[in-house]
């Protein structure tokens, strides 16, 4: 396996992570706003984490042409 399919799939991968972090953040809104705060926090994270692979794969593909 290249190292690009792994950076796509831990792209895949993170991006699920995001999204359940952002749908249990919305979820928990109305009953407990700390657990919201939180899983917000946590999907931040991984939003940076997501940023900083797009850019990376962004330059592998620059240098693969």
């Amino acid at each position: 396996m290249s190292n690009s399919e792994k950076l796509l799939r831990k792209q895949s991968k993170l991006k699920q992570k995001y999204l359940q972090l952002i749908e249990d953040a919305y979820n928990l809104r109305q009953s407990d706003h700390a657990l919201s705060d939180i899983s917000e926090y946590r999907a931040t994270i991984v939003l940076h984490e997501l940023n900083k692979l797009k850019f990376i794969i962004g330059e592998s593909a620059i240098q693969a042409n």
